[in-house]
Parts: structure tokens; C-alpha cells; sequence
């Protein structure tokens, strides 16, 4: 099955550009230029992993990945040009599974990705589950 990726950036050569590199390494890609669509694509589209930009006008990122984290557990990679640690931490705490600075190197993009996606496809996975269902006991009685 391919893995889907959903970019949400206010930015149309941006999302095009992604769109384009993301095909060319396999992954089916979705589009959006607008934060409450990319809300609404993620509940529906359910995709593997999220490419989200902070800095977008109608509804900034920090609101789009607490309203997504609502819903779901797909993981969010944040892209943006602003490089201030505060702004790093606030948006891990509002449910974001990583953070790379713009411009990010293909490569590099890529491989954050698959690390995120490789990630949940473990913790979702069957065995996993079964693991904790078996391991639910308290430690000390």
C-alpha cells in the first residue's frame, strides 16, 4: 500500500513543489492550501503522515495540529522558515511529532518522513497491540 501524505501550506509553489518531490519517492500526496481544509482532509482522507507550515493566514499551524490531534494520531511534521526554539517547543506541545527548519534538504525531508510513518506502522501494528494488551498488569501488587 502506498503512504499518503497530506501537505497543508498556504504557499501554492510550496505545496507543488512538495507534491512533486514526495511523488517522485513513491508517496501519494494531497494537497491543500488552507488550514481548515487541511483539517477537513485529514479527518477524511486519514493520511499516513502530515506536512504542516506554521505561518498561513486563515488558521495558523499551531491551531491545525491541535484541531487535527483531536481526531487522530497520524504524525505531524512541521515545516518552517522561522528557527527560534520557543516556537520549536510550542509547537511539540501542541501535538506535533517533529520540526525541520526551511529550506530542508530532499533527502533529509524524505527520511524524517519514513521515519515517522516507520514508526507508526509500529506502534499500530497487531503485534504491538497484543504486547500491551498482555503487559497491562500492575508492577507491584
Amino acid at each position: 500500500m502506498t503512504t499518503q501524505i497530506l501537505v497543508i501550506d498556504d504557499d501554492i509553489a510550496i505545496t507543488e513543489l512538495m507534491s512533486m518531490l514526495l511523488k517522485t519517492h513513491g508517496f501519494d500526496v494531497v494537497t491543500t492550501n488552507n488550514g481548515a481544509e487541511g483539517v477537513k482532509l485529514a479527518e477524511e482522507k486519514r493520511p499516513d503522515a502530515i506536512l504542516l507550515d506554521l505561518m498561513m493566514p486563515d488558521m495558523d499551524g499551531w491551531q491545525v495540529c491541535k484541531s487535527i490531534r483531536a481526531f487522530s494520531n497520524a504524525p505531524i511534521l512541521v515545516l518552517s522558515a522561522v528557527n527560534d526554539p520557543r516556537m520549536v517547543a510550542t509547537v511539540l506541545d501542541s501535538g506535533a511529532d517533529d520540526f525541520l527548519v526551511k529550506p530542508v534538504p530532499s533527502g533529509v525531508l524524505v527520511a524524517h518522513i519514513r521515519k515517522m510513518v516507520r514508526r507508526t506502522d509500529i506502534l499500530n501494528s497487531p503485534e504491538e497491540k497484543k504486547i500491551k494488551l498482555t503487559n497491562t498488569a500492575p508492577l507491584l501488587s
